[in-house]
């Protein structure tokens, strides 16, 4: 295939099928220096260059603005002889692929973070966002600047790309924000307004380390041995420097203390004048749509939100028409497909992933016509099938609701109920849970351990579960479940889990996707959402709080996470209904056990709608 990646060659071209022109460079160069910004709050940034670049060459910067140190410095005798990359292999090869390409890569330590002076009082804060576009003036003024930026990171630091699009910097262009979560509190933090305890929890206490230049636990026994800290700026050579922005990071805000006592997304942090509502990449939707930036978006059908993540910007901003979303873990280091081994290769190959990455940069920040200015395009990975598909439009085209029905005797399916009386009674057992390795827990890959969802038969006792009769044919699910459901409670809040699975002959049950609803966040907003939505809004603010009658009927109705599945021939669909997942969401309600019944019948018929794909 020629390797100018033809536009009209690569029209239909699947995610991850380039084939790349081979690096321009050899080897690469690095050098540290701090930045002063606006306040006189030094930045640490880290400039790595193709090696030998020519004096007259101009190329262009991808910047990473991260909270999880810029580079590592490593102990004797290690230093020696490896260097970071080494720890994992896996990575190792990033820098030099997009140096060899023609890029300068500018990794900078937020200001509070690294070896950069200032504080952290919550994450993104608005001072960072003023920081990026200082940085930004900076890279432009560098002899090797080709005058145009763009930005990538993964996760927090997806975030902190994303809201470079907000600077409105002339020279910014592109940006590509991977696996993140742009509304923290929908997200990841309180998905369904259910408080994410256990990854806030040790993410808060990741960052503390860090910031005080500690090895986190998480690097292992043999990390913790090799690796020294972060990596002092090149002159800092008593690390003095160093240790007078380590002592300003005590002042960092800890966001597990923050949030840990917060129901709703406009309810204020105890030590701080924010909420989770304010640090929303949705408040900056004017700047973003304004700055005409180019957007990637990259998540996971197996990665807490971020593929609901990918599919609103998708439709909220003309500017972000390129997304994808696979079967991965948290970075896309790791397959995560669940009809997949946890061993099995990634899909596409790290390498191929970047190459989509470079095709992207190339055409807005080096005006290479490769067909990716004129396509809007939301790559996507059917899992059960394994196959990498396309859609111009969001759901794709073809795509219609089928509902069923809960039944009687636990039964799921596509007929209504004719009983004037049904229902099934629920006590919520608080040992249901989907193990510990599953979507939201995002550490994952500094741990080198994809998401992992076992077989789930052993997990309906904990759980009240609803199966249908096997398929006819293969059904494919792509899109929003949305579930519908009327109950009464026993107490005035609890929290509702619903997972989609798949039952195949032998009883082997996969998890598909799931969705949850705190209870006291039930109700159906009619006011405008923050961006276009697929699935009922729930505002999880105060003033839409709606406590449970006890014995009173209530409906009960959320989207399910996006999914793209297909279920084959034979197997059986299974809802499955919990009331708490232990070991990673916080109880609710705190003490006590309620006692759920979930009505079933012709005047209360509750129901799961799936978007059906046509199959081609």
């Amino acid at each position: 295939m020629n390797t100018d990646l033809n536009r009209e060659a690569h029209h239909q071209i699947q995610f991850g099928m380039l084939e790349g022109p081979a690096p321009q460079y050899r080897g690469l160069t690095t050098q540290s220096v701090y930045v002063t910004m606006r306040d006189g709050v030094k930045l640490a940034v880290e400039v790595v260059l193709p090696k030998n670049l020519p004096p007259d060459a101009r190329i262009p910067a991808l910047l990473r603005q991260t909270r999880y140190w810029r580079a590592m410095e490593l102990r004797a005798p290690f230093k020696w002889f490896l260097k970071p990359e080494d720890l994992n292999p896996a990575t190792r090869d990033f820098k030099p692929f997009f140096t060899g390409r023609g890029y300068a890569l500018v990794l900078v330590d937020v200001r509070g973070s690294g070896a950069s002076f200032g504080t952290c009082p919550y994450p993104w804060p608005r001072e960072s966002i003023k920081d990026s576009g200082e940085i930004v003036d900076w890279i432009i003024a560098q002899p090797w600047s080709n005058g145009r930026v763009g930005g990538t990171g993964v996760s927090y630091v997806g975030t902190t790309a994303e809201l470079l699009t907000v600077t409105n910097h002339p020279a910014v262009k592109a940006v590509i924000p991977r696996f993140n979560q742009p509304d923290a509190y929908r997200d990841i933090a309180c998905p369904g307004g259910i408080f994410n305890a256990r990854f806030i929890r040790e993410w808060s206490r990741f960052d503390c380390e860090l910031d005080q230049n500690r090895v986190p636990r998480d690097f292992g026994l043999l990390g913790r041995l090799i690796v020294k800290g972060v990596k002092p700026v090149r002159g800092d050579g008593d690390c003095r420097w160093l240790q007078e922005a380590i002592r300003a990071h005590a002042a960092n805000g800890e966001v597990y203390e923050l949030a840990r006592a917060v129901a709703y997304c406009d309810e204020r942090y105890a030590d701080v004048d924010v909420c989770f509502e304010d640090l929303a990449v949705h408040n900056y939707a004017a700047d973003i749509e304004r700055s005409n930036v180019a957007m990637y978006g990259w998540g996971s059908w197996m990665d807490a939100g971020t593929a609901d993540a990918v599919i609103r910007r998708f439709l909220t901003f003309e500017n972000a028409g390129r997304a994808v979303i696979g079967a991965w873990d948290h970075g896309g280091q790791y397959h995560a497909s669940p009809y997949m081994p946890p061993d099995a290769s990634v899909n596409p190959s790290l390498p191929a992933q970047w190459l989509e990455m470079i095709r992207f940069f190339d055409c807005y920040l080096k005006d290479i016509d490769n067909g990716v200015r004129s396509e809007r395009v939301l790559f996507y990975y059917t899992m059960g099938e394994e196959e990498w598909k396309r859609t111009a439009v969001w759901p794709p085209a073809g795509t219609k609701a089928q509902r069923w029905y809960l039944g009687e005797s636990r039964t799921l399916s596509p007929y209504g109920p004719t009983e004037e009386s049904g229902a099934d009674t629920y006590a919520v057992d608080f040992e249901a849970s989907t193990g510990e390795y599953n979507r939201w827990w995002e550490i994952g890959p500094v741990l080198k351990k994809t998401i992992i969802y076992a077989d789930r038969a052993a997990a309906a006792r904990h759980m009240l579960t609803y199966t249908s009769p096997p398929l006819a044919e293969d059904v494919e699910i792509t899109g929003y479940p949305i579930v519908n459901l009327y109950v009464t409670c026993t107490e005035t809040d609890a929290a509702f889990f619903v997972y989609l699975e798949d039952v195949d002959e032998s009883g082997c049950v996969t998890y598909v996707t799931e969705g949850q609803l705190r209870a006291i966040h039930r109700k159906v907003s009619d006011a405008p959402g923050p961006y276009p939505l697929q699935v009922p809004y729930h505002s999880f603010k105060q003033e839409d709080a709606l406590p449970l009658v006890p014995g009173e009927i209530a409906q009960i109705t959320f989207g399910l996470l996006p999914t793209s599945v297909l279920i084959r021939r034979g197997h059986r669909l299974r809802i499955a209904i919990a009331g708490h997942d232990a070991g990673t969401f916080v109880r609710i309600p705190a003490q006590g056990t309620p006692v759920i019944s979930v009505a079933r019948n012709k005047l209360y018929a509750s129901y799961v709608d799936l978007p059906v794909a046509q199959r081609r």
